[in-house]
């Protein structure tokens, strides 16, 4: 079978790296890709967002599925496109994606639902925002509404702080058209977890967990980012943790989102904070995450188109997924100034280094291929992941591996998994 993958960063290289160990499937085309993604998939030059360019695409060259990596073509509307032509393609519809797309919906519906979750409040108005502020606890969680890559939290120590935070957001758009609405949270405390979901609109089947460091530097210090390393499994998220939240957030959600008219098919994102009060929701997404999906899907036992077309044929319950007892770190090799101003255009050395390393992997997201060499042509450029028989091995290992990679202005975080030594 023929497969496309939508996208163009390190989720998507993990998801082809997974795609390509399916017996079942002889081409693999990737839109748009980038330069490390050209040595597994054919790379076409259609934007993720051309809905309809890539709609045709699928069409002409008869693909058997369509997997996409990104939030903003979901968002947009591309499975319904996809699916009135009549392709298979893997993802939830536009009209449950808007549980990632708008922030102020997906709290809507985690209130509405009895759903754990932060108190909150919305406004689409700066000065209202700015008036609630006066009287809040700090400190204080804002969030664009919308889709911000990653980067449209602020957490405020104090009252000038979170005005100052309304102004970037709201008025100044530092995030875009995402901060016409915003959201402004009760800031919790506890270990954060991310656990990714498949889905198929009525059933639910987590994935292992694993935890994300979004901080640009180290310590957790710094500004938000698309994520900076991960591991899997999180020592922090117990059997019993697991079983909560099946009860009392995964399957409640998949319930409420199709009680609401919007069943959601495809994988769900689910972001909690393990707080004194138990899991609640931080957020969700609508997709893989990224970097998760680069510690997740290396130890996945299961064949992921499998698992995909079970999803879009309504049938999970037929799928029992298995993870290698084992753990995987992975480590993002950053353009320094990143996730602010920086430079690209650098040669990248040490990718050979890779070749035929068992439990080792070099995620491509911002490079690019000129001439016969590979360069940096973004903020995260590659994620470095091991695989270890415990978390401590798999972080030594990834660590050991970034040591392979030279460019100018790499920039990484040093103490990715440090939590572990913690557990």
């Amino acid at each position: 079978m023929k497969v496309l993958v939508i996208g163009s960063g390190g989720r998507e290289h993990a998801i082809i790296k997974k795609v390509s160990m399916s017996p079942r499937v002889s081409k693999i085309y990737c839109a748009p890709g980038n330069a490390g993604i050209a040595g597994e998939a054919e790379c076409v030059d259609i934007a993720a967002r051309n809905l309809i360019g890539l709609a045709d695409f699928a069409e002409e060259r008869s693909i058997d599925l369509t997997i996409v990596g990104m939030d903003d073509p979901l968002v947009a509307g591309i499975v319904d496109v996809f699916e009135e032509r009549g392709l298979r393609i893997f993802g939830p519809r536009k009209n449950a994606a808007i549980i990632e797309g708008s922030k102020a919906f997906s709290k809507d519906l985690m209130k509405k639902y009895g759903i754990p979750s932060a108190a909150y409040e919305t406004f689409d108005n700066p000065a209202a925002a700015i008036e609630y502020l006066k009287t809040s606890r700090y400190p204080i969680v804002l969030k664009a509404d919308g889709l911000a890559l990653g980067k449209g939290v602020l957490i405020c120590a104090d009252y000038p702080e979170a005005v100052d935070g309304v102004k970037r957001i709201m008025e100044d758009k530092q995030f875009g058209s995402a901060g016409d609405c915003l959201v402004v949270e009760e800031f919790m405390t506890g270990r954060e977890v991310s656990v990714l979901a498949f889905c198929d609109g009525t059933r639910i089947a987590p994935m292992t967990s694993a935890q994300d460091h979004k901080r640009a530097k180290d310590g957790d210090k710094g500004l938000n980012t698309g994520g900076m390393g991960t591991f899997s499994p999180s020592p922090f998220y117990t059997k019993a943790i697991d079983a909560y939240c099946m009860e009392k957030i995964y399957q409640p959600t998949m319930d409420a989102m199709k009680r609401e008219g919007r069943a959601f098919v495809g994988v769900l994102f689910v972001g909690l904070m393990l707080t004194k009060d138990g899991p609640k929701v931080l957020e969700y997404n609508a997709r893989f995450g990224d970097p998760e999906a680069q510690v997740v899907l290396p130890r996945m036992k299961n064949d992921l188109v499998d698992v995909c077309e079970a999803c879009i044929d309504g049938c999970l319950d037929k799928i029992s997924l298995v993870f290698e007892e084992n753990a995987a770190v992975c480590v993002v090799l950053a353009s320094k100034g990143y996730p602010e101003h920086y430079e690209k255009g650098y040669q990248i050395n040490g990718l050979d280094k890779f070749i035929g390393k068992e439990d080792y992997y070099v995620y491509h997201a911002g490079t690019k291929r000129e001439g016969a060499s590979i360069v940096t042509n973004g903020g995260r450029v590659l994620g470095v992941t091991a695989k270890g028989k415990h978390l401590q091995e798999a972080r030594r290992k990834a660590y050991e591996a970034t040591a392979w990679i030279d460019f100018k202005n790499k920039y990484m975080r040093t103490d990715i998994g440090k939590a572990i030594d913690e557990a």
